[in-house]
């Protein structure tokens, strides 16, 4: 079923309900008033009828003709019955012969006034007295007038009921159309939008409503798709190139050296460049592996404590077992008086890998032989790892894509590397709620922070 369908049915049951409430409720109010009202009017005839019978030999000429004409004014369908005391009935009048049982006399009595019903008539029986004792007068009539009118009531409120349903229907199925009106146009406009149209966004996000909430959501989302989509297609393009190169360069060499005999040491030559074109193969295989490795669900992946300073001291050594060359100055900064301050929670192969990648861009991308500066802080919540050098630097408009596998800044492509440790390394902080910032100038150095959260205040308490 349709939302403006279903918005319409509601609208009309709730609208329905609410009517037939408040019609159920004004029948049965004037109902109870008719009915109360016409027994106060059969009391007072009771008692005229019984003083015009009773009293007549008691008044004057004058009061007894005034009984008289009071008497006259009979209700519709009058029926009026005295009883002696014993029950003995003294006095009828009307058509409609009441039939008045002991029980109900003796209830009067003791009572003093009784209403009841029989079917559409109402019955009134009240005690009277005079000089001659206590008599039981019982009046009845029928509400001929008033229960017609209460009669063209319901047929006026039913009639009413339903023709209000019809009104409420079209107008619900029109107010559901407009209010569905900004959701339909948000919809016509996602199904405008392609894999080749991400660049299309939603017009109707500069409110301040749930459907501009909704645009506003979704834009973000195309946002996030079409960095996803340059993304990919900025990693298969420089995949392809980075797989491309030393492919073509081993079969080009080894095309050359199969064109005709050779002495051994130019075999030996073509061997040990295909040997390193097939290690930057293997590192570029590693590299996209340890991305795969680095996507996967947190969830899935094995976390103990560990030292944040013992991790930095361990990339270190491994950094410089590949390059004996480099050179790095470890400091600490505000060092915190307790220790575990500097514990975290993370997986320890992917997170020396990490900073192993930011300490070997350093060495890579500064002059030979220069010192790195290693800062290692604590903040209130967070532990950091601060590399600074003074290579070559990247330049802005390089820096927000440094995080895209295989993408590489222009002023380094000379030198050997692949674009994946950045954006392997960013992806492993991201895996443990850290995160990594880039600050850089165009040959005065970059500096890379790296920040994880201490685990502080959730290590299980030592023996």
């Amino acid at each position: 079923m349709k939302i403006r369908t279903k918005l319409t049915l509601q609208f009309t049951t709730i609208f329905a309900l609410i009517l037939l409430l408040f019609s159920l409720v004004i029948y049965y109010f004037n109902s109870l008033y008719r009915k109360d009202d016409f027994y106060e009017r059969i009391e007072r005839r009771a008692h005229v009828i019984a003083t015009y019978v009773l009293d007549a030999d008691e008044v004057d000429p004058k009061t007894q003709q005034r009984n008289q004409i009071s008497y006259y004014q009979e209700l519709p369908y009058e029926s009026a019955h005295i009883y002696t005391a014993a029950g003995e009935l003294i006095f009828s009048n009307g058509d409609q012969a009441i039939q008045v049982s002991p029980e109900t006399i003796e209830k009067i009595k003791k009572k003093g006034q009784v209403n009841y019903e029989e079917g559409a008539r109402q019955l009134v029986g009240i005690t009277f007295s005079d000089n001659q004792g206590q008599f039981v007068v019982v009046a009845s009539s029928v509400d001929a007038y008033n229960l017609l009118k209460m009669q063209y009531l319901k047929y006026i409120l039913i009639g009413g009921w339903f023709g209000s349903l019809v009104v409420v229907l079209l107008a619900g199925w029109a107010f559901a159309k407009e209010a569905l009106r900004p959701i339909t146009k948000v919809v016509s406009e996602v199904e405008k939008i392609s894999a080749s149209e991400l660049n299309t966004r939603l017009s109707n996000a500069d409110g301040k409503d749930e459907v501009s909430q909704l645009a506003q959501t979704f834009n973000n989302m195309l946002n996030r798709l079409e960095l996803a989509f340059d993304m990919q297609r900025t990693f298969v393009s420089n995949a392809s190139h980075e797989l491309r190169t030393p492919l073509t360069t081993m079969i080009g060499e080894l095309e050359v050296a199969l064109m005709s005999d050779r002495d051994p040491a130019e075999y030996k030559r073509v061997l040990q460049s295909n040997l390193e074109d097939a290690r930057l193969l293997t590192e570029l295989s590693n590299g996209l592996l340890q991305i795969a490795q680095a996507s996967i669900d947190p969830s899935k992946i094995k976390k103990s404590f560990l030292r944040f300073d013992e991790l930095v001291w361990q990339a270190r050594d491994q950094a410089i077992k590949r390059n004996p060359a480099a050179r790095f100055d470890i400091n600490f900064n505000n060092f915190p008086d307790e220790e575990d301050r500097l514990v975290v929670k993370g997986n320890e192969a992917l997170l020396l890998i990490a900073f192993l990648n930011v300490l070997e861009n350093a060495v890579k991308f500064s002059p030979e032989g220069h010192h790195i500066v290693v800062l290692i802080s604590v903040s209130k919540t967070d532990v950091l790892l601060k590399v600074k050098d003074e290579g070559l630097g990247i330049a802005a408009a390089d820096l927000k894509h440094v995080f895209i596998p295989f993408f590489r800044a222009g002023n380094v492509r000379n030198i050997t590397g692949h674009g994946i440790g950045l954006p392997l390394t960013d992806r492993i902080l991201k895996l443990h709620a850290g995160h990594i910032r880039i600050e850089s100038i165009i040959n005065r150095g970059t500096e890379v922070t790296i920040s994880l959260p201490q685990a502080y205040g959730f290590i299980p308490n030592k023996p």
